[in-house]
C-alpha cells in the first residue's frame, strides 16, 4: 500500500478544518439573527453590555440579586458568555477540535498552538497562571528562555493595573511567526483592555475595586466544575469573607504549592498537610483573599464574582460526577462528604 505524504496529510487535516468552521458559522447564523432581534427588544439588556453589572454589597454585606442581572447572565446569547470563551464558542470549539485532531503528530508543537502559514492561533485558557500562558507563546513562536522572560515582565502602559497574574487576557490569539514579546503582551493587554477595563466602570469600581473582583474570579475560574456553578461558588466566597471566616480554597494552596522549586506542575494535587504550608496564598492559614489573582480567569468568572447567587451555603465541594454541592454548617458538609465519598474532609 502507498503511503499518503505527510504534507498531503497536513494539507487534508487544515481542509476539513476550513470546511468545520464554515459549517459551523453556517449553522450559527439562525442562533445569531435570533439573538440580534432579542437584543435590540431589550432595552436594559443592551444597556447592561455597556458596564459590568454589580449585585454585591461588600460594604453592607449583602448579596442584593436583580432579576434583569439574572436574566442577563443567563443567557446564553449573553455576549459576556462569549467573551468568555466558554463551551457554546463556536470558534474555540473548533479550535479544540483542531488542536485535539492533530496533536498526535510529530510535527506539532503544543496542544494551545496551531500553525497556519507563518501565523499561529495560540490560545489561553481560562483559569491558566501566567508562567503557563508565557509557556504557551514560547512553544508557539520558539522563543529562547530570555525571550519567555520578557514576555512575563513586559510593561503594558495601555493596561494600568496593580496586579500581573489576571491580566493575562484568556482567548484565542493570532500572531505572526516573528512576534516580539513585547508585541504578544501589548496584544493581551489590548484584549484585557476591550474585555474587562472597557467594561468596568465607576460604578462598579467603587462597589468592588477592580484587583479585588479579579482575585475573586481567580478563585472562581480554578474552583468552578463549569460556568453553571460559578456563581454559587462566589456567593459562598462573600459569604465567607462577610463572616471573617477563612476561605479554605485549594486552589490557592495549589498556587503556594507550585511557587516551590521542587514542584513538578503549575497545580499540583494537595495532601492534607499542605494545609499548613507556609505561604501568603494558604488562605488555610491566613484570612482574607490572597494578596493577588492566583490566575487569569474569563468574564463569565469575573461576572460571578461581582454578581454571586444569594445562599445560606458556606461550604460546598463536587462529587465524583463532577455535581456541585453545598451545606450551611460543617457537620451538614462533613455528611454529605460520607454519602458520596464513605468519609469526611
Amino acid at each position: 500500500m502507498q503511503r499518503i505524504p505527510p504534507v498531503w496529510i497536513k494539507r487534508g487535516v487544515w481542509t476539513l478544518a476550513i470546511i468545520v468552521v464554515i459549517g459551523g458559522v453556517t449553522l450559527s447564523l439562525p442562533s445569531i439573527l435570533i439573538f440580534t432581534t432579542e437584543h435590540r427588544q431589550n432595552q436594559d439588556f443592551l444597556a447592561m453590555s455597556d458596564q459590568f453589572p454589580v449585585t454585591v454589597d461588600p460594604q453592607n454585606k449583602v448579596i442584593a440579586e436583580d432579576p434583569r442581572v439574572n436574566i442577563f447572565l443567563d443567557n446564553p446569547n449573553s455576549p459576556f458568555q462569549a467573551a468568555a470563551g466558554n463551551a457554546s464558542n463556536i470558534f474555540n470549539m473548533v479550535f479544540t477540535w483542531i488542536a485535539v485532531t492533530v496533536s498526535d503528530a510529530s510535527w506539532y508543537q503544543s496542544l494551545a498552538a496551531v500553525t497556519i502559514g507563518d501565523n499561529r492561533l495560540v490560545s489561553v485558557t481560562p483559569g491558566m497562571r501566567k508562567e503557563q500562558v508565557a509557556l504557551v507563546f514560547t512553544r508557539a513562536l520558539n522563543w529562547n528562555a530570555k525571550q519567555q522572560k520578557e514576555f512575563l515582565n513586559a510593561s503594558s502602559p495601555d493596561t494600568p493595573v496593580p496586579f500581573l497574574e489576571g491580566s493575562f487576557a484568556p482567548g484565542v490569539y493570532s500572531v505572526a511567526g516573528d512576534t516580539t514579546p513585547q508585541a504578544a503582551r501589548a496584544l493581551i493587554a489590548k484584549r484585557f483592555t476591550a474585555d474587562i477595563l472597557d467594561h468596568y466602570g465607576t460604578t462598579t469600581a467603587e462597589a468592588v475595586p477592580l484587583d479585588q473582583a479579579i482575585t475573586i474570579a481567580s478563585l472562581i475560574e480554578r474552583e468552578a466544575g463549569g460556568p453553571d456553578d460559578m456563581r454559587l461558588i462566589s456567593g459562598i466566597i462573600w459569604n465567607r469573607l462577610f463572616v471573617n471566616m477563612r476561605l479554605q480554597i485549594d486552589a490557592t494552596l495549589q498556587y503556594a504549592k507550585a511557587n516551590t522549586p521542587a514542584a513538578i506542575s503549575w497545580w499540583p494535587g494537595v495532601v492534607p498537610r499542605d494545609q499548613f504550608r507556609a505561604s501568603p496564598y494558604n488562605t488555610y492559614l491566613h484570612p482574607g483573599l490572597p494578596p493577588t489573582p492566583i490566575a487569569n480567569p474569563s468574564v463569565a468568572a469575573i461576572l460571578a464574582a461581582l454578581n454571586p447567587k444569594s445562599t445560606s451555603c458556606l461550604f460546598y465541594f463536587h462529587d465524583a460526577q463532577k455535581q456541585f454541592h453545598c451545606s450551611d454548617t460543617y457537620a451538614e458538609h462533613v455528611a454529605l462528604l460520607k454519602q458520596h465519598y464513605g468519609r469526611g474532609k
